[in-house]
């Protein structure tokens, strides 16, 4: 367990669970995960092996940070992208992170952005800077030890730029030390303070919905979540007839939550015959299979009969040429956007493979009010084609590099433009 006893991770005399209910929460994840859980044929670990190390560590004193660490590491085990612990506010108000953006390319740590306080105006911590050290330790070796076992992702290029954007996490009001490296300057060090709990607003967040002007009549639509119906509404405020549009950037590369209804209504406007969207399934256990000796919920399953979603009929489609944005962030309802869109035929994704974390997912409560989420049902493309764990794969490669990302181009964008040039579309 040498990631749990990481620094920056004290141990904490508050105690709210006692053994018996850290035990009964193994036990319920275990369970719940047992019969509800989506993607069984995924799951490399040995589920109950990690029932019975649980249980043991269960009994352990120890501090409900400490629980919360290795509860997350039982859950990544699914290699799931939609599963968390979600820990009570009483505890998420003592874990928390200084007010940095930090972001993976090609797997080199590099600060982007950071929200202004008393501190950040005096340490001002140098915008690209690349990330060489945590607490002295290089980076590489602290997120592969301490953050990436506790991370529950789907893919690898996924788990890896979680882990970049948590790996400064500890006790809240601790001090993390980092070397810091400038192109054409000397590495420096750079002490910053967790301050931001995770009950905390995250100020560095990326708008749900924007957009963005480029010449030829070229529209850049920029969605970070499909959580809310207002990113529907947003859509029919700024383009209520889509006559300014020559061509469209959908940019779906921070795209993490939401629903599927959502992406679903967005995509009715951007076609005007109906289309297919995801298919879903859900395990269906039948415990009288077991006395016939036949499969359980791993291989029986409900779901919905395949259908199509209409176009919108209240606002004018749009006909016009289409490029979607993906990353190894685009997640959940986005990527059923995805692959609904590559169905329908309206147009190329550029970037890289998705998240390959799609489904639908479900809230079970634990002791103390703690709970634990993950996918619960399957979801996959029209054609019937799975892309959990793999993604959806883009039409057209492009991959952000270092050089890129250090001159301030954007590949997958000027790759999007140049198709758009084309009019290529097609519907």
């Amino acid at each position: 367990m040498t990631a749990l006893a990481a620094p920056g991770w004290r141990a904490l005399a508050a105690q709210q669970l006692t053994a018996a209910e850290r035990a009964a929460a193994v036990a319920a994840v275990w369970a719940e995960a047992r019969y509800n859980f989506a993607y069984w044929d995924r799951v490399r670990a040995d589920w109950d092996s990690g029932l019975v190390a649980n249980l043991k560590l269960a009994t352990e004193p120890q501090s409900d940070l400490l629980f919360y660490r290795r509860l997350r590491r039982l859950l990544a085990l699914l290699g799931d992208g939609r599963a968390a612990v979600i820990a009570p506010p009483s505890l998420r108000s003592r874990i928390a992170r200084p007010p940095l953006l930090v972001s993976s390319v090609e797997r080199r740590l590099f600060i982007l952005d950071y929200a202004e306080n008393d501190e950040m105006r005096v340490a001002r911590p140098p915008r690209l800077g690349e990330i060489l050290a945590v607490q002295g330790i290089p980076v590489e070796t602290w997120i592969r030890d301490s953050v990436l076992p506790e991370v529950s992702a789907a893919t690898p290029a996924d788990r890896w730029q979680r882990a970049a954007g948590w790996m400064l996490q500890g006790d809240k009001g601790t001090t993390v030390h980092l070397l810091v490296r400038v192109p054409g300057a000397e590495s420096r060090g750079l002490s910053v303070t967790r301050s931001l709990s995770l009950n905390d607003r995250w100020p560095l967040d990326p708008p749900a919905f924007a957009t963005e002007w480029l010449p030829g009549g070229v529209a850049v639509v920029r969605i970070a979540s499909l959580g809310d119906g207002e990113v529907v509404r947003e859509i029919d405020r700024v383009f209520p007839d889509f006559t300014r549009v020559q061509g469209l950037v959908l940019d779906l590369r921070h795209a993490t939550e939401g629903k599927t209804e959502y992406a679903n209504q967005i995509l009715a406007r951007l076609t005007d015959r109906p289309f297919q969207p995801v298919r879903w399934r859900t395990p269906q256990y039948r415990a009288v299979f077991r006395a016939w000796n036949l499969g359980d919920s791993a291989t029986t399953w409900y779901g919905a009969e395949a259908g199509t979603v209409a176009p919108r009929e209240d606002h004018p489609a749009y006909g016009g040429p289409i490029a979607v944005l993906a990353s190894s962030a685009t997640a959940g309802a986005a990527e059923d956007l995805l692959a609904a869109f590559r169905a329908a035929g309206r147009g190329v994704i550029i970037g890289e493979p998705s998240a390959g974390s799609p489904g639908d997912v479900a809230t079970f409560p634990l002791p103390k009010s703690w709970s634990v989420q993950f996918s619960v049902a399957r979801h996959e493309a029209p054609d019937g084609t799975g892309f959990a764990g793999v993604g959806v794969k883009p039409d057209l490669l492009v991959i952000r590099t270092v050089n890129d990302l250090l001159a301030g181009t954007e590949p997958a964008l000027d790759k999007a433009r140049e198709y758009l040039r084309g009019g290529n579309g097609r519907q």
